[in-house]
Protein backbone atom coordinates (compact mmCIF):
# COMPACT_ATOMS: atom_id res chain seq x y z
CA UNK A 1 0.00 0.00 0.00
CA UNK A 2 1.58 3.37 -1.05
CA UNK A 3 2.46 5.26 2.15
CA UNK A 4 0.49 8.80 2.84
CA UNK A 5 2.31 11.92 2.28
CA UNK A 6 3.20 13.84 5.82
CA UNK A 7 2.91 16.97 3.74
CA UNK A 8 -1.07 16.74 3.79
CA UNK A 9 -1.25 13.91 6.22
CA UNK A 10 -0.79 16.10 9.20
CA UNK A 11 -0.25 13.17 11.53
CA UNK A 12 2.33 11.30 9.54
CA UNK A 13 5.84 11.09 10.46
CA UNK A 14 7.93 14.12 8.72
CA UNK A 15 9.90 11.90 6.31
CA UNK A 16 8.53 10.26 3.81
CA UNK A 17 10.19 6.79 3.03
CA UNK A 18 9.75 4.83 0.07
CA UNK A 19 10.12 1.42 -0.63
CA UNK A 20 11.43 -0.56 -4.19
CA UNK A 21 8.03 -1.30 -4.45
CA UNK A 22 6.38 2.10 -4.05
CA UNK A 23 8.82 3.49 -6.64
CA UNK A 24 7.99 0.86 -9.05
CA UNK A 25 4.39 1.49 -8.25
CA UNK A 26 4.60 5.32 -8.78
CA UNK A 27 6.63 4.73 -11.84
CA UNK A 28 3.33 2.47 -12.86
CA UNK A 29 1.07 5.17 -12.59
CA UNK A 30 2.58 8.26 -14.18
CA UNK A 31 0.81 7.75 -17.21
CA UNK A 32 -2.51 6.84 -15.92
CA UNK A 33 -1.89 10.03 -13.65
CA UNK A 34 -1.45 12.31 -16.64
CA UNK A 35 -4.36 10.75 -18.77
CA UNK A 36 -6.77 11.72 -16.19
CA UNK A 37 -9.04 14.93 -16.82
CA UNK A 38 -8.43 18.04 -14.83
CA UNK A 39 -10.75 17.97 -11.42
CA UNK A 40 -13.53 20.57 -10.84
CA UNK A 41 -10.81 23.58 -9.43
CA UNK A 42 -11.92 24.86 -6.10
CA UNK A 43 -12.99 28.43 -5.09
CA UNK A 44 -10.79 30.85 -5.93
CA UNK A 45 -9.27 32.23 -2.41
CA UNK A 46 -6.73 34.63 -2.03
CA UNK A 47 -3.30 33.91 -1.25
CA UNK A 48 -2.49 33.36 2.64
CA UNK A 49 -0.24 36.55 4.25
CA UNK A 50 1.06 37.48 7.30
CA UNK A 51 -1.78 39.38 9.52
CA UNK A 52 -0.58 43.07 9.83
CA UNK A 53 -1.56 42.59 13.39
CA UNK A 54 1.12 40.26 14.46
CA UNK A 55 4.06 42.98 14.90
CA UNK A 56 2.01 43.81 18.20
CA UNK A 57 1.82 40.27 19.61
CA UNK A 58 4.66 37.71 20.44
CA UNK A 59 4.12 34.03 21.97
CA UNK A 60 6.30 32.90 24.89
CA UNK A 61 6.55 29.65 26.39
CA UNK A 62 3.81 28.71 28.82
CA UNK A 63 4.37 24.68 29.82
CA UNK A 64 6.30 21.94 28.41
CA UNK A 65 6.42 18.29 28.80
CA UNK A 66 3.15 17.29 26.53
CA UNK A 67 3.91 15.50 23.57
CA UNK A 68 0.93 15.88 22.13
CA UNK A 69 -1.63 18.42 24.02
CA UNK A 70 -4.84 17.23 22.05
CA UNK A 71 -6.87 18.79 24.26
CA UNK A 72 -7.05 21.55 26.91
CA UNK A 73 -9.62 23.28 29.07
CA UNK A 74 -9.49 25.84 32.29
CA UNK A 75 -11.15 24.39 35.61
CA UNK A 76 -10.44 28.01 37.24
CA UNK A 77 -8.33 30.72 36.63
CA UNK A 78 -5.02 28.97 37.51
CA UNK A 79 -5.12 25.30 36.58
CA UNK A 80 -5.73 23.95 33.44
CA UNK A 81 -6.15 20.17 32.13
CA UNK A 82 -4.53 18.92 28.87
CA UNK A 83 -5.18 15.63 27.48
CA UNK A 84 -1.46 14.27 25.99
CA UNK A 85 -3.12 11.74 22.55
CA UNK A 86 -0.06 8.74 24.37
CA UNK A 87 -3.14 8.33 27.02
CA UNK A 88 -2.25 10.63 30.05
CA UNK A 89 -4.09 13.31 31.67
CA UNK A 90 -1.89 16.17 33.10
CA UNK A 91 -3.04 19.42 35.31
CA UNK A 92 -1.27 22.42 35.17
CA UNK A 93 -1.08 24.58 37.48
CA UNK A 94 -0.12 27.96 37.70
CA UNK A 95 2.11 27.35 34.62
CA UNK A 96 3.95 24.27 36.58
CA UNK A 97 3.12 21.30 34.77
CA UNK A 98 2.13 18.63 38.05
CA UNK A 99 4.58 15.96 37.77
CA UNK A 100 1.91 13.16 38.47
CA UNK A 101 -0.65 12.76 35.97
CA UNK A 102 -4.48 12.49 36.65
CA UNK A 103 -5.29 8.69 37.32
CA UNK A 104 -8.49 7.11 36.93
CA UNK A 105 -8.68 6.90 32.76
CA UNK A 106 -10.96 3.88 31.02
CA UNK A 107 -8.66 1.62 29.02
CA UNK A 108 -7.24 4.13 26.20
CA UNK A 109 -6.77 2.93 22.40
CA UNK A 110 -3.74 4.71 22.13
CA UNK A 111 -2.46 3.84 18.44
CA UNK A 112 -1.70 5.88 15.31
CA UNK A 113 -4.14 8.77 15.83
CA UNK A 114 -5.56 7.65 18.49
CA UNK A 115 -5.53 8.10 22.13
CA UNK A 116 -6.36 10.38 24.71
CA UNK A 117 -7.99 13.12 22.81
CA UNK A 118 -10.37 16.33 23.27
CA UNK A 119 -11.33 17.53 26.90
CA UNK A 120 -14.02 19.91 27.70
CA UNK A 121 -15.71 21.10 31.28
CA UNK A 122 -19.78 21.17 31.97
CA UNK A 123 -21.05 24.64 31.49
CA UNK A 124 -22.14 24.17 35.28
CA UNK A 125 -18.58 22.94 36.25
CA UNK A 126 -18.50 25.30 38.96
CA UNK A 127 -21.89 23.44 40.68
CA UNK A 128 -21.76 20.20 39.00
CA UNK A 129 -18.30 18.66 38.43
CA UNK A 130 -18.26 17.29 35.08
CA UNK A 131 -15.66 17.10 32.98
CA UNK A 132 -15.88 15.45 29.59
CA UNK A 133 -13.48 13.44 27.47
CA UNK A 134 -13.55 11.65 24.22
CA UNK A 135 -10.73 8.86 23.61
CA UNK A 136 -10.21 6.20 21.39
CA UNK A 137 -11.58 3.32 23.20
CA UNK A 138 -12.55 -0.70 22.79
CA UNK A 139 -15.48 -0.70 24.53
CA UNK A 140 -18.67 -2.06 22.19
CA UNK A 141 -19.00 -4.38 19.19
CA UNK A 142 -15.89 -5.46 17.13
CA UNK A 143 -12.06 -5.77 17.11
CA UNK A 144 -9.99 -2.06 17.39
CA UNK A 145 -11.92 0.99 18.54
CA UNK A 146 -13.91 3.74 18.26
CA UNK A 147 -14.39 7.16 19.74
CA UNK A 148 -15.93 6.82 22.99
CA UNK A 149 -17.05 9.84 24.87
CA UNK A 150 -16.91 9.37 29.16
CA UNK A 151 -17.56 12.23 31.88
CA UNK A 152 -16.07 11.97 35.39
CA UNK A 153 -15.38 14.15 38.05
CA UNK A 154 -12.12 14.93 39.41
CA UNK A 155 -10.60 15.04 42.72
CA UNK A 156 -7.14 16.12 43.63
CA UNK A 157 -5.56 14.20 40.38
CA UNK A 158 -7.93 11.36 40.44
CA UNK A 159 -10.92 10.77 37.88
CA UNK A 160 -14.19 9.44 39.94
CA UNK A 161 -18.04 9.10 39.34
CA UNK A 162 -16.58 7.81 35.51
CA UNK A 163 -19.92 7.56 33.22
CA UNK A 164 -19.43 6.23 29.82
CA UNK A 165 -21.87 8.47 27.80
CA UNK A 166 -21.45 7.11 24.15
CA UNK A 167 -19.61 4.32 22.34
CA UNK A 168 -19.05 4.48 18.73
CA UNK A 169 -19.76 1.71 16.50
CA UNK A 170 -18.72 -0.73 14.86
CA UNK A 171 -15.10 -1.01 16.37
CA UNK A 172 -12.14 -0.75 13.83
CA UNK A 173 -8.68 -1.77 13.58
CA UNK A 174 -8.00 1.54 11.53
CA UNK A 175 -6.43 4.09 13.77
CA UNK A 176 -7.20 7.29 11.92
CA UNK A 177 -9.51 9.50 11.30
CA UNK A 178 -11.31 9.65 15.37
CA UNK A 179 -12.56 12.89 15.22
CA UNK A 180 -13.25 14.22 18.66
CA UNK A 181 -13.36 17.29 18.96
CA UNK A 182 -16.47 18.34 21.76
CA UNK A 183 -18.52 21.66 22.25
CA UNK A 184 -21.37 22.62 24.03
CA UNK A 185 -24.44 24.76 22.78
CA UNK A 186 -26.24 27.17 24.51
CA UNK A 187 -28.91 24.75 25.36
CA UNK A 188 -26.51 22.53 27.04
CA UNK A 189 -26.33 19.72 24.59
CA UNK A 190 -22.93 18.38 23.90
CA UNK A 191 -21.68 17.99 20.27
CA UNK A 192 -18.90 16.03 18.81
CA UNK A 193 -17.20 14.59 16.03
CA UNK A 194 -16.37 10.88 14.96
CA UNK A 195 -14.08 10.88 11.82
CA UNK A 196 -14.71 8.05 8.89
CA UNK A 197 -12.31 6.35 10.28
CA UNK A 198 -10.31 5.56 7.41
CA UNK A 199 -13.26 3.72 5.16
CA UNK A 200 -15.18 6.96 3.27
CA UNK A 201 -16.94 4.58 0.92
CA UNK A 202 -18.72 2.85 3.72
CA UNK A 203 -19.24 5.36 7.09
CA UNK A 204 -20.08 8.58 5.99
CA UNK A 205 -23.27 8.53 3.66
CA UNK A 206 -24.65 5.33 6.21
CA UNK A 207 -26.93 6.97 8.83
CA UNK A 208 -26.59 3.47 10.48
CA UNK A 209 -22.82 3.49 11.48
CA UNK A 210 -21.44 6.68 13.55
CA UNK A 211 -18.36 7.40 11.95
CA UNK A 212 -17.85 10.41 9.41
CA UNK A 213 -20.51 12.25 11.61
CA UNK A 214 -21.13 14.95 13.86
CA UNK A 215 -23.39 13.73 16.54
CA UNK A 216 -25.55 15.51 19.52
CA UNK A 217 -26.47 14.30 22.89
CA UNK A 218 -27.89 15.39 26.41
CA UNK A 219 -24.55 15.87 29.08
CA UNK A 220 -26.37 12.85 30.57
CA UNK A 221 -25.92 10.60 27.47
CA UNK A 222 -29.84 10.31 26.36
CA UNK A 223 -30.53 11.35 23.28
CA UNK A 224 -32.69 14.77 22.36
CA UNK A 225 -36.06 13.80 21.09
CA UNK A 226 -35.51 16.29 18.57
CA UNK A 227 -32.32 15.29 16.90
CA UNK A 228 -32.92 15.20 13.09
CA UNK A 229 -33.11 11.46 12.91
CA UNK A 230 -34.27 10.23 16.26
CA UNK A 231 -37.18 8.88 14.95
CA UNK A 232 -36.11 7.52 11.92
CA UNK A 233 -35.75 3.77 11.46
CA UNK A 234 -32.36 2.37 10.23
CA UNK A 235 -30.15 5.51 11.95
CA UNK A 236 -27.99 6.43 14.87
CA UNK A 237 -30.34 8.61 17.12
CA UNK A 238 -27.64 10.58 18.25
CA UNK A 239 -26.34 11.67 14.69
CA UNK A 240 -27.08 15.66 13.99
CA UNK A 241 -25.14 15.71 10.56
CA UNK A 242 -23.28 13.41 8.18
CA UNK A 243 -21.03 13.42 5.09
CA UNK A 244 -17.69 14.34 7.16
CA UNK A 245 -14.38 13.07 6.56
CA UNK A 246 -12.30 14.13 9.68
CA UNK A 247 -13.12 17.34 11.70
CA UNK A 248 -10.86 18.52 14.47
CA UNK A 249 -12.17 21.49 15.06
CA UNK A 250 -15.23 23.10 16.60
CA UNK A 251 -16.46 25.92 18.58
CA UNK A 252 -20.02 27.29 19.00
CA UNK A 253 -20.34 30.77 17.51
CA UNK A 254 -20.24 33.64 20.34
CA UNK A 255 -23.12 35.56 18.36
CA UNK A 256 -25.28 33.03 16.48
CA UNK A 257 -25.09 30.01 18.79
CA UNK A 258 -24.21 27.96 15.69
CA UNK A 259 -21.81 24.80 15.85
CA UNK A 260 -18.87 25.67 13.49
CA UNK A 261 -16.09 23.15 12.29
CA UNK A 262 -13.16 22.09 10.60
CA UNK A 263 -11.96 19.09 8.84
CA UNK A 264 -9.52 17.67 7.10
CA UNK A 265 -9.65 16.95 3.39
CA UNK A 266 -7.57 14.41 1.13
CA UNK A 267 -5.35 15.99 -0.60
CA UNK A 268 -6.47 19.68 -0.60
CA UNK A 269 -10.29 20.13 0.51
CA UNK A 270 -10.24 21.21 3.73
CA UNK A 271 -13.07 22.79 5.59
CA UNK A 272 -14.53 25.39 7.15
CA UNK A 273 -18.63 24.29 7.80
CA UNK A 274 -21.75 25.68 10.05
CA UNK A 275 -23.45 22.69 11.18
CA UNK A 276 -27.01 22.15 10.38
CA UNK A 277 -29.61 19.99 11.84
CA UNK A 278 -30.00 16.97 9.34
CA UNK A 279 -27.41 18.64 6.82
CA UNK A 280 -25.17 16.24 4.60
CA UNK A 281 -21.63 17.80 3.75
CA UNK A 282 -21.22 15.22 0.91
CA UNK A 283 -17.75 13.35 1.59
CA UNK A 284 -16.84 11.73 -0.61
CA UNK A 285 -19.51 12.20 -2.86
CA UNK A 286 -18.53 15.48 -3.73
CA UNK A 287 -15.23 17.47 -2.46
CA UNK A 288 -12.46 19.61 -3.57
CA UNK A 289 -9.58 17.33 -2.73
CA UNK A 290 -7.49 14.66 -4.28
CA UNK A 291 -6.45 11.59 -3.27
CA UNK A 292 -2.65 11.39 -1.89
CA UNK A 293 -1.52 10.20 -5.03
CA UNK A 294 -3.05 12.44 -7.61
CA UNK A 295 -5.58 10.82 -8.61
CA UNK A 296 -9.29 12.17 -8.44
CA UNK A 297 -11.82 10.87 -5.50
CA UNK A 298 -14.86 11.99 -7.67
CA UNK A 299 -15.71 14.72 -10.83
CA UNK A 300 -18.45 16.85 -8.39
CA UNK A 301 -17.39 19.36 -5.94
CA UNK A 302 -21.05 20.25 -5.91
CA UNK A 303 -24.64 18.38 -5.72
CA UNK A 304 -28.21 19.68 -4.88
CA UNK A 305 -29.06 18.41 -1.20
CA UNK A 306 -25.43 18.70 -0.15
CA UNK A 307 -24.31 21.69 2.20
CA UNK A 308 -20.90 23.38 0.58
CA UNK A 309 -18.16 24.67 2.69
CA UNK A 310 -17.87 28.13 3.85
CA UNK A 311 -14.28 28.03 3.15
CA UNK A 312 -11.41 25.28 1.63
CA UNK A 313 -8.40 25.43 1.51
CA UNK A 314 -6.33 23.98 -1.56
CA UNK A 315 -3.78 23.04 -0.73
CA UNK A 316 -4.76 21.42 2.83
CA UNK A 317 -3.00 23.33 5.84
CA UNK A 318 -4.04 20.55 8.09
CA UNK A 319 -6.25 22.19 10.89
CA UNK A 320 -6.57 21.35 14.48
CA UNK A 321 -8.18 23.79 17.29
CA UNK A 322 -10.20 26.39 16.93
CA UNK A 323 -11.42 28.75 18.59
CA UNK A 324 -13.49 32.53 18.23
CA UNK A 325 -11.61 34.91 19.19
CA UNK A 326 -13.92 37.06 22.15
CA UNK A 327 -10.61 38.31 24.57
CA UNK A 328 -10.54 42.45 24.76
CA UNK A 329 -6.60 41.17 25.17
CA UNK A 330 -6.32 41.35 21.42
CA UNK A 331 -8.25 43.36 19.84
CA UNK A 332 -7.44 43.58 16.21
CA UNK A 333 -8.43 40.50 16.18
CA UNK A 334 -12.13 40.46 17.72
CA UNK A 335 -14.68 38.42 16.18
CA UNK A 336 -12.36 36.76 13.80
CA UNK A 337 -11.92 33.02 13.81
CA UNK A 338 -8.39 31.24 15.15
CA UNK A 339 -7.73 28.26 13.73
CA UNK A 340 -4.00 26.18 13.73
CA UNK A 341 -2.36 24.27 11.01
CA UNK A 342 -0.24 21.59 11.67
CA UNK A 343 1.16 20.95 8.28
CA UNK A 344 2.51 24.57 7.68
CA UNK A 345 3.27 25.74 11.72
CA UNK A 346 1.66 28.46 11.90
CA UNK A 347 -2.05 30.13 13.41
CA UNK A 348 -4.79 30.88 10.90
CA UNK A 349 -6.85 34.04 11.63
CA UNK A 350 -10.34 34.01 9.37
CA UNK A 351 -11.66 37.22 9.12
CA UNK A 352 -15.91 36.89 9.44
CA UNK A 353 -18.80 38.93 8.14
CA UNK A 354 -21.78 37.86 10.07
CA UNK A 355 -21.73 34.14 8.75
CA UNK A 356 -19.48 34.74 6.21
CA UNK A 357 -15.60 34.02 5.72
CA UNK A 358 -14.15 36.71 3.86
CA UNK A 359 -10.25 35.93 3.78
CA UNK A 360 -7.12 34.61 6.05
CA UNK A 361 -4.13 35.33 7.20
CA UNK A 362 -1.15 33.59 9.21
CA UNK A 363 0.27 34.28 12.48
CA UNK A 364 3.43 33.57 14.30
CA UNK A 365 4.89 31.10 11.72
CA UNK A 366 7.06 28.92 13.06
CA UNK A 367 5.34 28.42 16.30
CA UNK A 368 5.02 24.78 15.94
CA UNK A 369 2.67 21.91 14.85
CA UNK A 370 -0.94 23.48 16.45
CA UNK A 371 -2.95 21.15 17.65
CA UNK A 372 -5.27 22.96 20.01
CA UNK A 373 -6.59 26.07 21.31
CA UNK A 374 -7.79 27.66 24.03
CA UNK A 375 -8.57 31.00 25.67
CA UNK A 376 -7.67 31.26 29.25
CA UNK A 377 -9.39 32.82 32.03
CA UNK A 378 -7.00 35.58 32.04
CA UNK A 379 -8.17 36.63 28.16
CA UNK A 380 -5.01 35.78 26.73
CA UNK A 381 -4.69 32.81 23.92
CA UNK A 382 -3.03 29.49 24.81
CA UNK A 383 -1.46 27.48 21.84
CA UNK A 384 -0.99 23.84 21.90
CA UNK A 385 2.01 22.48 20.03
CA UNK A 386 3.54 19.01 19.19
CA UNK A 387 7.20 18.53 20.82
CA UNK A 388 7.34 22.30 21.56
CA UNK A 389 5.01 23.14 24.35
CA UNK A 390 1.88 25.20 25.35
CA UNK A 391 2.41 28.86 24.32
CA UNK A 392 0.35 32.24 25.58
CA UNK A 393 0.48 34.67 23.12
CA UNK A 394 1.34 38.41 24.56
CA UNK A 395 1.02 41.86 23.75
CA UNK A 396 5.11 43.22 22.79
CA UNK A 397 4.90 45.70 25.29
CA UNK A 398 3.25 42.82 27.89
CA UNK A 399 5.95 40.36 27.39
CA UNK A 400 5.54 38.52 30.74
Amino acid sequence: MLPKNPATDPNEVSVWHFGQHHLLFLMAMISTLLALPAMASAPSIPDIHTAESEQHYDYQLFAKGITIPWGMTWLDDKRLLVTNRKGELHLIDDGRLVPTTISGLPEVHSRGQGGLLDIIKDPDYRNNGWLYFSYAGSEGKGAGANTSIMRARLDGLTLTNQQLLFDGTPNTRASKHYGSRLAFDRAGHLFFSIGDRGDRDKYPQDLNFDAGKIHRIHPDGSIPADNPFAQQANARSSIYSYGHRNPQGMATHPVTGDIWIHEHGPRGGDEINIIRPGANYGWPVVTYGINYIGTKITDETSRPGMQQPEWVWTPSIAPSGMVFMTSDRYPEWQGNLIAGSLKFNYLIMLALEGDRVVGHSKLFEGIGRVRSLTLGPDGYLYVGTDGSGIFKVVPKHNNQ
